[in-house]
């Protein structure tokens, strides 16, 4: 209805011009209070369409003049910058493919086009992220992001060989939350799933992080995947003890190109688990206050990952296809092509309490 409004405003405009200057804002003011009235009626209906949707948890969402969506925003990204990494997880979705990382100026150009797209909170990973410069790239950049950037939350998630007390000196007052991988509480379960690494013990290794981070003032996380080697486990006792804000327990995840395939760096079959089995171990698990499941369907479509080049990588047909890099076409194009789930995102409880300042903890 409203597209015939300009041509009916046209009209008017032609005829008005055909009668004396006099007669002109009798002709057009009526005009312009039901141009008026219309646009303040398109609006009220947009507000309220909003409304019911931030009821009912949808994001935010609008057609544009092609009847597609407006950007996505990337509130929440994770930035794999290396994929290198001193253990060999045959369950990895993230191999050692490249060996290359952004220069660290570059990086940072990256990191404040993504803050200025709407970001609040960046995911350092990898690979592991502690391998370049022995951590100072990535102290470097978390610093950033924290204090140049002033993002709301900034994390990690390291399998944790390689962190020493000296960076959480020099860095920890600009980390929010430290997440490390450890899939069992069984030393020999760990070596079987390849996070053995000579004599370093991967479990006393994690008690001893969780130290680091009462002491530094960094909220402290655990991520789990389970596996066929780690089905069957209780880490109830254990995970209670340690107390982390948040226990993520992944389902095992295959990835063609990454852990399945001719081209895969990894075989990850014989590490699958049915839907029923991780079903089994949550319910056992039920009563672990921190607990957040992540199943297979969770997972795979609703994290915003960046690789080594910035580029989103979508997942959505059980591969990794790359979008170009935010550095070359900027955010807003290169997310076109992410396949992100923000639906699913908020489903899976994507968006919680994530800045330390607000977490209020007793450290």
């Amino acid at each position: 209805m409203w597209m015939l409004v300009p041509i009916a405003f046209a009209l008017k405009l032609l005829s008005a011009f055909l009668q004396p200057l006099g007669s002109v804002w009798s002709s057009l003011g009526p005009l312009f209070l039901q141009l008026r009235a219309a646009s303040w009626l398109a609006g009220a209906e947009r507000s309220r369409q909003l409304q019911g949707r931030r009821e009912a948890g949808e994001p935010d969402r609008t057609e544009g003049e092609g009847g597609g969506d407006l950007p996505t925003t990337p509130t929440s990204v994770n930035y794999h910058f290396t994929r290198q990494c001193n253990y060999k997880c045959g369950f990895c979705f993230h191999t050692a493919k490249t060996s290359f990382v952004l220069p660290l100026e570059e990086a940072k150009r990256g990191l404040l086009m993504l803050k200025e797209a709407g970001m609040e909170k960046i995911n350092f990973s990898g690979g592991e992220p502690f391998l370049p410069d022995r951590g100072e790239y990535l102290g470097s950049l978390v610093k950033f992001c924290k204090q140049e950037l002033q993002l709301p939350s900034v994390s990690i998630v390291s399998n944790g060989s390689l962190i020493r007390e000296r960076w959480f000196q020099k860095y920890g007052e600009y980390l929010d939350i430290l997440a490390i991988s450890c899939d069992s509480f069984d030393e020999q379960v760990n070596v079987l799933i390849g996070r053995g690494q000579g004599k370093k013990n991967h479990v006393e290794n994690l008690q001893k992080l969780r130290t680091w981070c009462k002491e530094y003032r960094v909220a402290f996380k655990i991520n789990s995947v389970i596996n066929r080697f780690n089905v069957d486990e209780d880490m109830k006792e254990q995970i209670n003890a340690l107390n982390p804000v948040r226990w993520k327990v992944f389902q095992c995840l295959i990835i063609e190109g990454e852990n399945s395939g001719e081209d895969a760096l990894r075989e990850a079959e014989r590490f699958v688990i049915s839907d029923e089995e991780f079903e089994a171990f949550l319910d056992r698990h039920k009563d672990v206050s921190c607990l957040v499941p992540e199943s297979n369907q969770k997972m795979r479509d609703s994290y915003l990952i960046l690789d080594e080049y910035m580029r989103f990588l979508n997942c959505r047909n059980g591969r990794k296809d790359p979008s170009k890099s935010i550095l070359d076409v900027g955010v807003e194009e290169a997310i076109k092509f992410s396949g992100f789930d923000e639906k699913m995102f908020l489903k899976r409880g994507g968006k919680y309490v994530w800045s330390k300042a607000d977490l209020k903890l007793d450290w």
